[in-house]
């Protein structure tokens, strides 16, 4: 099941079930979005409103996060063309929520970023309050998986000695999240395909089962000191291919459209536009 938060053409902010190309609504949606409790997916499966063709509505960002926490190097190809060393433990960042946008929302590179980035990634979706998780029950935390592109401003975050990911991954339009967020039935998070394609060029091909640190470790890691929370965003890392890490190197260009595909998710597609 595909669960959607959109907008429609008089402004309304609602949940839906996706099925196909239509969208059939759920009712208001909550400030927070679509949380992915078992709550949140009951309402969802209900839906009985009006129905919308997809591209008739404004898909926003599935859900407001109270965290969203990214993983970098999570890839042995990604920390290799880095030239990085493959880390012991998970690397840990954040992005600011304000980031975030839905797919077919603009992607705003600031005039100052000469180095914008693409990060296609497979994001989880915390569901009930978490600490100390254990590898065993780890999962039991994600009630649901969205794609994520980690856009990347590289002058701004390796511009300092001690790498600013913060400040060049969270620039307002730098978080697309969606286009839905898929149910877990049946899902085996360790078997999801990620790409990333741009003007029909596929940059980035790769598979869960190739991360460094896998959900449940993920997530095992965290809780050890942070409360995990429904709605909270876990953005589990890319694989190799970055413009960064290309030679020669490749980077998001004006007017172009980057799309993220995460299997059982579809297609995160976003276009790009320079600051002006």
């Amino acid at each position: 099941m595909l669960a959607v938060r959109f907008a429609t053409t008089s402004g309304d902010v609602r949940l839906g079930r996706l099925d196909g190309d239509q969208i059939t609504d759920a009712g208001a949606a909550p400030a927070i979005g679509f949380d992915s409790t078992p709550e949140a997916w009951s309402i969802v499966a209900a839906a009985a409103g009006t129905t919308h063709p997809v591209d008739s509505v404004q898909l926003l960002h599935p859900v407001h996060p109270g965290k969203l926490i990214a993983i970098g190097l999570n890839y042995r190809d990604h920390a290799e063309e880095s030239e990085l060393d493959i880390p012991e433990v998970p690397v840990v960042f954040s992005k600011f929520s304000t980031s975030l946008i839905g797919s077919g929302q603009t992607i705003v590179i600031p005039r100052e970023e000469t180095r914008p980035d693409y990060e296609g990634e497979l994001a989880v979706v915390i569901c009930k309050r978490t600490y100390r998780a254990t590898l065993e029950n780890a999962l039991e935390s994600v009630g649901g998986y969205t794609a994520i592109n980690d856009v990347s401003g590289r002058r701004a975050q390796l511009e300092t000695p001690l790498r600013q990911f913060v400040y060049g991954k969270s620039f307002d339009t730098f978080g697309p999240l969606g286009p839905a967020v898929s149910s877990m039935d049946g899902v085996d998070l360790g078997n999801i395909d990620v790409s990333t394609t741009i003007a029909g060029a596929v940059l980035q091909s790769s598979n869960s089962r190739n991360l460094i640190f896998s959900v449940a470790q993920i997530i095992e890691y965290l809780s050890r000191g942070i409360t995990l929370e429904p709605g909270d965003v876990i953005a589990t890392g890319t694989p190799g291919g970055v413009g960064d890490g290309r030679n020669p190197k490749r980077y998001l260009r004006d007017g172009e459209t980057v799309e993220v595909t995460v299997s059982g998710v579809g297609t995160l597609s976003n276009p790009v536009r320079f600051e002006q």
